[in-house]
């Protein structure tokens, strides 16, 4: 399967209408089933270089609307690799200390050590996203934030964090069926909250603000990927596709030993 179709090109201007909420690129189901267990097996042998090379890591960022998907994704993709090489971290509505502080402090001290995984349930695009659809900032603030945004993801870069920045597209029916789940099952109430619907009433500002935030920060090292989430199947199997691309081409290697093995004996 062909990924490049779903990512956002570096400098394009964006529109989602472009881009299908429930494409399955003629993969079913089942077929994503049967190639599941290969898929984390591969993740898994990756992951396990790249925490012994002690030289690069990999964060991964989900933004999405309310119930699409976050939780899930890291549920399923993110099963079988080893709980040691994998940090995650979910970024909440910030305190009265984080508020006084500029808006990426709270931020770094979660970025993934040489060696791991880091996994970011939102982010720092909350901060040019929720802030920007409620008026809390202006053009001229969004766009100083693009920029320190960009400044700060690549010296991640730099330092050997190689990035990737997947916006779950649902579509708003598919969160209303999401919705009307949590509410009919007792035991999902706890994942829903009338600021929800609070919300979902602005969906067109919140469209306009995603496609504003992904065409100006998607870049060639830190790109964002536009993920089809109505089918939870196939978000799940295209995000483990896009990590097997990125884990391949950054090729961790378990590291040389600094003895002589030959010359080790154990009595």
């Amino acid at each position: 399967m062909k990924t490049d179709a779903y990512l956002v090109r570096e400098g394009k201007k964006l529109s989602l209408k472009d881009y299908t909420t429930d494409g399955t690129k003629g993969v079913s189901k089942e077929e994503a089933e049967v190639y599941k267990p290969q898929l984390q097996l591969h993740l898994f042998k990756l992951q396990e270089r790249l925490h012994a090379e002690e030289q690069q890591s990999l964060l991964v960022v989900l933004q999405t609307r309310d119930a699409g998907g976050k939780d899930g994704t890291i549920k399923h993709v993110f099963t079988g690799l080893n709980p040691q090489g994998v940090n995650v971290t979910g970024f909440k509505e910030p305190t009265p200390l984080e508020l006084s502080h500029d808006f990426l402090w709270r931020v770094h001290a979660h970025t993934p050590a040489a060696g791991m995984i880091g996994v970011f349930n939102r982010s720092y695009y909350e901060d040019v996203l929720v802030t920007r659809v409620h008026g809390e900032i202006d053009k001229q603030e969004t766009q100083r934030r693009y920029e320190e945004i960009r400044a700060f993801e690549l010296s991640l870069q730099n330092r050997g964090t190689r990035i990737l920045k997947f916006h779950l597209n649902i579509s708003k029916d598919e969160q209303k069926r999401r919705f009307q789940d949590r509410l009919d099952d007792p035991e999902k109430h706890w994942k829903f909250s009338p600021n929800d619907l609070k919300e979902r009433a602005l969906w067109d500002e919140y469209t306009k603000a995603y496609e504003k935030t992904l065409s100006a920060t998607s870049t060639a090292t830190a790109p964002w990927y536009v993920i089809p989430a109505d089918h939870k199947w196939f978000r799940n199997d295209l995000i483990m596709r896009i990590l097997l691309e990125t884990l391949n081409d950054m090729n961790p290697q378990f590291p040389k030993a600094d003895f002589d093995p030959s010359t080790i004996v154990i009595e």
